[in-house]
């Protein structure tokens, strides 16, 4: 198994020189996610987390989601053009931020195309290969690999987070991009196992899962991804940040779907 936490990072770089609030900044983190798996390695899954911010730059779309508005020059390599990879970029959301959650502008500067490019460099393209090397090393060893992107979300979706703004959330989300990046009987089999303990569970909405799920699996060749959001309500205060007793409860139940995934071969689903 490998998981990864794209979105959890709190490294703020040096260069970023946002404008806009550093609390309305510090919502936009999957906060705690790492925290919550840190059980994996233990396991024997492999581990990947961002360090630096989603907002800073957000691994988890493609590098062709540039939201050009931002720049002082003209973007000088393709621009994605698919309307629903764009709808992130409409948002304010797409690989460089140009809002928050709540719609709120992060810069009060355009950015320059090396800066853009210097952020790709660094971030992007380090995590992926970091990402892909893993799945290819487990696949190698045992013909198989099960992959979980780690997210969280608010209780209710904000103005400018999804296309679907006041949205209730479930406890969780499953998503994989309706059964294009795994077996949809490996994600149901996850579903179920998590609403088995009492959890409300949503598959393929309001999230299906991004590029980092997209980009690393093969379904047909046994490379299955799977998007796992958890409602932060069941384990931290959404406002000040704070872990509430609902964590321990909660990553007992994800301990317990990851050392039952790493018993399982989706050859046989």
């Amino acid at each position: 198994m490998v998981l990864d936490s794209p979105h959890s990072g709190t490294a703020y770089p040096a260069d970023f020189g946002f404008a806009c609030d550093y609390a309305s900044l510090r919502r936009a983190e999957d906060t705690h996610v790492e925290k919550l798996y840190d059980f994996a390695p233990a396991l024997g899954a492999t581990w990947i987390e961002a360090k630096f911010p989603r907002s800073y730059l957000d691994v988890n779309r493609n590098i062709t989601e540039i939201d050009t508005s931002l720049l002082n020059d003209t973007w000088p390599d393709p621009v994605e053009t698919d309307p629903s990879a764009m709808s992130k970029v409409r948002l304010g959301k797409g690989l460089i931020w140009r809002l928050t959650d709540d719609g709120i502008p992060i810069y009060d500067r355009p950015l320059s195309v090396m800066e853009v490019r210097s952020r790709i460099d660094n971030c992007w393209r380090p995590y992926h290969e970091a990402v892909g090397a893993a799945i290819e090393t487990a696949h190698a060893r045992h013909g198989y690999c099960i992959h979980l992107n780690c997210h969280s979300m608010p209780a209710v979706a904000s103005s400018h987070a999804t296309e679907f703004p006041g949205e209730v959330h479930a406890d969780f989300v499953i998503g994989d991009r309706d059964a294009s990046t795994a077996s949809s009987l490996l994600s149901l089999e996850i579903c179920e196992h998590l609403r088995a303990r009492g959890y409300s569970v949503s598959y393929n909405h309001p999230y299906k899962g991004v590029e980092l799920v997209r980009r690393h699996s093969d379904p047909t060749r046994h490379r299955h991804s799977i998007q796992v959001e958890i409602n932060r309500r069941l384990y931290m205060d959404e406002q000040t940040l704070e872990i509430s007793e609902g964590f321990a409860p909660l990553q007992a139940s994800l301990r317990a779907l990851v050392s039952q995934l790493l018993t399982m071969d989706p050859r046989k689903l």
